[in-house]
């Protein structure tokens, strides 16, 4: 019998699986004086809380030139406020005053979303929003939550009784269910509750997240878009779905 009869049949390649995933970043983009640019963004961190805690950031230094005061610590000077940069754009690695920077690598292909309305000195108002608390378990919230709030619940479900605007976001470990417009980002399901949905009376969401897993604006049918919805987890796979009229 030759070696070729006797030889063993090649294994048939194991397939690959890929899936694709979408997140949001924000894009800082530092201007000259970089004293008061970096006091302003201390100003902005008191203001709006939570907007870039654990965000990733793309650090845009399109507006300053090789020799701007103070480009030689400003990476440093950022991450120490804890501001997590994912990527550097718009600016040159031959600076002489960026050779020492830990220069992460470039993501590209993104597309811009427009500017983020960064929430002035909070109100009252606002105070009295994110306290409201009712149930124990879960948190209500009654009026809107303004783009830069990011309201976080880790022992239930969260109800907002109002809308949710751009820029803003919710985090819950149970379900979130918005009584009202939600367009900016809602993630539910934290800590493995792959059960946990999202409910919305118009569905515009930048962002909707349960269990880890991610949908986009994109992503969403656009016969639903701006319509009663619901979002839930099928098959590691976000969907978002018309609710029953």
């Amino acid at each position: 019998m030759s070696d070729t009869a006797s030889a063993s049949p090649a294994a048939a390649p194991m397939r690959i699986r890929a899936r694709g995933r979408s997140f949001l970043a924000l894009v800082l983009s530092p201007e000259a004086p970089l004293n008061l640019w970096l006091a302003g963004l201390d100003q902005q961190i008191v203001r709006s809380g939570g907007l870039f805690s654990g965000k990733p950031v793309i650090l845009d230094l399109g507006l300053l030139a090789a020799d701007t005061t103070g480009l030689t610590t400003l990476l440093d000077d950022i991450r120490s406020r804890g501001v997590r940069i994912i990527s550097i754009e718009g600016g040159d690695r031959s600076w002489p005053a960026v050779a020492g920077w830990d220069w992460p690598a470039s993501f590209e292909g993104g597309r811009p979303s427009g500017e983020v309305d960064l929430p002035e000195q909070a109100t009252e108002a606002d105070t009295a929003t994110a306290s409201s608390v009712s149930g124990g378990q879960t948190l209500v919230l009654e009026g809107a939550i303004r783009s830069g709030q990011c309201i976080q619940h880790m022992q239930g479900d969260v109800v907002i009784l109002g809308a949710v605007s751009s820029g803003a976001e919710i985090v819950a470990a149970g379900s979130i269910h918005v009584y009202g417009i939600l367009r900016g980002r809602a993630i539910a399901g934290v800590g493995g509750k792959s059960d946990a949905r999202i409910f919305a009376s118009r569905m515009e969401a930048e962002l909707l997240a349960l269990d880890g897993f991610y949908a986009v604006t994109e992503d969403i049918d656009p016969a639903i878009f701006g319509q009663a919805a619901q979002a839930l987890l099928d098959e590691d796979r976000v969907r978002v779905l018309p609710l029953p009229r």
